[in-house]
């Protein structure tokens, strides 16, 4: 079957509030896509400096290193103990995974794919590149029974929605009555904040609690992007069903979809050291803090939020128009439209700004809120 079409690159239509919040005096606060600005770790960059003598191709499955230290990771800080290292897959990032799952799945004509009603939009083109159907829905009672494959996504992209291990358990069982594959994608779980988030562990899809000890058919997608800041190394994982993983290492070897040696190696070394990862996740809440209580002193309501890189705000306003008053006082927002239907009045604040770009950004929201009260 040939490539479907797909929409427009969503981001391609923020150019005009680019430029308007570039012609900004101090600059453009750039609080958009949300690609990493912290320096990358040290230990990092150093693993990757000594790993650089890779004359053979790499392994499509990984090192058994670097499998080894995903396997310690999801015990020691997802409490999944339990997994083997033939569970596991280093990916090229987290993205081409979730674009290309359901075409690696052999979805297609007639297969549904869901996904949640707010949304990273990749998983709705990833239905799309498969020919398959996308549905976007949070009620697993209304899950269509040709759904192949189902996305989760906790803390939520864009709205930092958490699901706990009731709400996980329940979706798992649901896929498993329609016989569809069930994927967590977890890229934030270290960036609790509010409520039970603020002291528990965001829990895994892959949690004994909710699987029952048994990961047949439960998938879980993780990313260095965010709390190891190695957005540019493309750094990801896969993990879970035995089955799937065998299939998608099939499918990767023939396709060459292969992590560069060195990258694994430094992945592993990332994942084996928490101390970088909570001095990043203390230097996204305090922007976190500053950033929400400028929103709230604005006129913004916060919704949800409560785990995750964003802000998830609303004046009330057509997002659009939001989105083009932030960009009159050099602030560039996310619109709430590119994640969904329901989302036509929100938008997405990114924390992924040095702390001098989040102080601009506090100063023009004072302007802001001055201007709608003059």
């Amino acid at each position: 079957m040939a490539l479907a079409p797909l929409p427009d690159y969503p981001w391609d239509a923020m150019a005009p509030f680019a430029e308007s919040a570039a012609r900004h005096p101090g600059g453009i606060v750039d609080l958009s896509i949300g690609s990493p600005v912290d320096a990358t770790p040290e230990i990092v960059r150093r693993a990757l400096a000594e790993a650089t003598d890779a004359h053979s191709y790499p392994a499509t499955i990984g090192t058994i290193d670097v499998r080894t230290a995903v396997v310690e990771w999801f015990a020691r800080r997802r409490n999944v103990p339990g997994l083997m290292t033939d569970q596991v897959i280093p990916t090229i990032g987290s993205k081409e995974f979730v674009a290309f799952l359901a075409y690696m799945l052999g979805l297609g004509d007639g297969d549904v794919v869901v996904h949640p009603v707010n949304a990273y939009p990749t998983y709705a083109v990833g239905a799309a590149m498969s020919g398959a159907t996308a549905v976007a829905s949070d009620d697993p009672a209304e899950w269509p029974e040709n759904t192949r494959l189902v996305w989760l996504n906790s803390p939520g992209n864009p709205d930092g929605r958490v699901l706990d291990v009731e709400q996980l358990r329940v979706r798992v069982a649901r896929a498993r009555e329609l016989g569809a594959i069930i994927v967590g994608d977890e890229c934030y779980a270290e960036l609790g904040w509010d409520g039970r988030w603020a002291s528990e562990r965001v829990p895994s899809i892959l949690d004994d609690r909710v699987t029952g000890g048994d990961s047949r058919g439960v998938l879980a997608i993780y990313s260095l992007s965010k709390q190891s800041n190695m957005a540019g190394y493309r750094a990801a994982f896969a993990a879970g069903c035995r089955e799937t993983i065998a299939r998608l290492t099939t499918v990767r070897k023939h396709a060459g979809l292969m992590v560069p040696a060195p990258l694994q190696h430094a992945m592993a070394v990332a994942l084996r050291d928490d101390g970088h990862v909570a001095a990043q996740r203390e230097l996204y809440r305090r922007r976190r803090t500053v950033l929400r209580d400028a929103l709230g002193a604005a006129g913004f309501r916060i919704d949800g939020s409560e785990a995750g890189l964003y802000l998830w705000a609303t004046e009330g306003l057509d997002a659009w128009r939001t989105i083009a008053r932030l960009a009159d006082v050099g602030i560039l927002a996310g619109p709430g439209p590119f994640y969904g239907g329901s989302s036509a009045e929100h938008v997405r604040l990114s924390l992924t700004a040095t702390d001098e770009r989040i102080d601009a950004a506090i100063d023009r929201l004072r302007a802001l809120r001055d201007t709608a009260a003059g």
